[in-house]
């Protein structure tokens, strides 16, 4: 008796929707990927309870016939793959043809097609992967609804997030797929209501303007660059514009949405001896390269691809991020090159800005430098653009301003002092992706926690109407935006959620590294980290002071 049989069709399929289809997404960027290569100019998506009851993508593309519209549920059945040929040198963001038959095995479908000029369209019904009907229909283009998705397949249905969480994930598909193809409208229907209309943009700027808003278009550097077989249109952050995650960042590659470590690295390279360790600038990097040098068959969902020339690729990109952020960066240390003798820095024209510090009641850690020997006034040089160097009893202590900031801030959000939280006099719209708004509008009272009020303000628009003092001149669409994507993450271990959010609004609101310190600011905040439980380290754990004793100066200089 033979042990070794051949899988029955629909357990292919299964098992191929199993490597395709992971969620209610899936099934959506599987949907307008095809209607991107149909042609479409307006692509309209609807879901239900996060997709799970219902997802309908419909089109103004090409559409089918109806001997087409029959033969594409079969397996590897496409018409934008002819030969072995065309395997390299793919063009389409479909071809394997293993989508719509994978999608069809587990859920029940409907499609309505037509092409223009030919009637009548074409109506099936398909149920697990078998067609139930087949009728005329009216129309041109494509509709195509899926619902009960993982009907037949409950060990996989189980696997299903919350309505919420699913439909983050739909709303992160839809914003990909309209920033990579600025020239069609997208618009999205959730529970039949219109939560996304992105209409046609002139090009990636004004796409991801139309998303994000004017303020945060306005943090980025735009660069581009065309060498004939590589081309490269990108928007990345400022070296003032850092984030706590990477959330907002995006490669795309001939179109397509992916990840890939050899563009990543040159991406952060580029950012060598700019970046702080913690943050991670924001990324909108657009590849072209010729589709002969790219293999996107390296994945089931082709969210990764492999390069035939690697090496190439990666000095490309990093050469030319390179050559921007260092044209866009300002020398912090020229401040200095006239006067380089100066001890004390120049005042700033606003003030470092706190409040005072809470009495702490629970033991604290005693610092190893806590023999600072502060006195009201010390004397104190520049080194660079973040750190100070102030001389006090028994040595020299190297102070990272920003990173101090940080941690005083930090604790006071975490100990629940708002920082004279005051209403604005004119309250400050604040556009946001529909993700992030969504998110932090569903958490006012948490932010209320922080002396931040928003209301909504409609079109992914929120209304700031309170903030503390500390906040005002700060980021505040990077601090909203990072605190939505604190919350999407949620607690992590030995960190709960309010603590990790205040973390990320202690980082945007603390005096950033090219801010100068007057005397008095400086002192003000050596007094106040001070005052706090954990002064050595910010709220990321990297040092906020290194003490050298004058025992450590005399080994540096190897004296006895």
């Amino acid at each position: 008796m033979p042990r070794i049989r051949i899988l029955p069709p629909d357990l292919r399929n299964k098992i191929a929707a199993g490597e395709v289809i992971e969620r209610p997404a899936s099934v959506v960027k599987e949907l307008i990927e095809n209607s991107i290569d149909a042609g479409s100019s307006d692509i309209k998506i609807e879901v239900l309870y996060g997709g799970k009851r219902l997802i309908r993508v419909s089109d103004d593309g090409c559409g089918m016939d109806r001997e087409d519209a029959l033969r594409c549920f079969e397996r590897h059945a496409t018409s934008k793959l002819l030969d072995e040929e065309g395997l390299f040198d793919i063009r389409t963001l479909g071809f394997r043809g293993e989508a719509l038959p994978s999608i069809a095995s587990v859920s029940r479908m409907k499609l309505i097609t037509g092409v223009a000029g030919s009637e009548p369209g074409t109506s099936l019904e398909i149920e697990a992967g078998e067609i139930k009907n087949v009728k005329d229909s009216v129309g041109t283009g494509t509709s195509l609804s899926v619902s009960d998705i993982f009907f037949n397949t409950p060990a996989r249905k189980k696997f299903l997030k919350t309505i919420g969480t699913e439909l983050f994930h739909v709303i992160d598909i839809v914003t990909k797929e309209a920033i990579a193809h600025y020239e069609i409208a997208f618009t999205l229907l959730v529970d039949n209501k219109e939560k996304m209309l992105i209409p046609r943009a002139s090009g990636y700027k004004e796409r991801i303007m139309q998303v994000y808003g004017q303020e945060f278009i306005d943090g980025l550097i735009e660069l581009s660059s065309d060498r004939g077989d590589m081309k490269l249109h990108a928007f990345v952050s400022k070296t003032v514009n850092f984030r706590n995650s990477r959330s907002h960042q995006f490669i795309f590659i001939n179109g397509r949405p992916v990840k890939d470590q050899t563009v990543g690295a040159a991406l952060y390279r580029a950012y060598d001896g700019i970046r702080p360790g913690d943050r991670h600038p924001v990324i909108f990097l657009f590849f072209d390269i010729s589709p002969s040098e790219v293999d996107f068959n390296t994945h089931p969902t082709k969210r990764e691809v492999r390069f035939a020339q690697k090496e190439k690729v990666y000095r490309f990109i990093y050469g030319h991020m390179r050559d921007a952020i260092r044209a866009e960066r300002t020398d912090f240390t020229s401040t200095f090159i006239e006067n380089p003798g100066a001890v004390v820095a120049p005042a700033r024209a606003e003030p470092y800005k706190y409040a005072p510090s809470p009495v702490l009641s629970e033991d604290t850690i005693v610092s190893e430098i806590a023999d600072l020997g502060y006195r009201p006034v010390l004397p104190f040089i520049y080194l660079g653009e973040t750190f100070i160097a102030v001389s006090g009893r028994g040595g020299l202590t190297v102070i990272d301003h920003h990173a101090a900031h940080e941690r005083i801030l930090y604790e006071k959000f975490v100990k629940d002092i708002r920082l004279d939280s005051h209403q604005l006099l004119f309250p400050r719209p604040v556009k946001l992706s529909h993700k992030e708004c969504i998110v932090i509008l569903e958490n006012k009272p948490l932010l209320g926690e922080f002396g931040i009020e928003v209301d909504d303000f409609g079109h992914d628009t929120v209304v700031v109407r309170a903030l503390p003092l500390v906040l005002e001149d700060s980021d505040i669409r990077g601090i909203l935006s990072d605190a939505a994507s604190a919350i999407l993450e949620g607690d992590s271990p030995g960190r709960p959620l309010k603590e990790a959010l205040a973390a990320r609004i202690a980082c945007h609101s603390s005096v950033r590294g090219k801010e100068v310190l007057n005397q008095e600011e400086l002192s003000r905040l050596l007094a106040d980290l001070e005052k706090t439980e954990h002064p050595d380290q910010c709220p990321h754990g990297r040092p906020t002071r290194v003490f050298f004793s004058l025992d450590d100066l005399k080994k540096l200089f190897k004296r006895k």
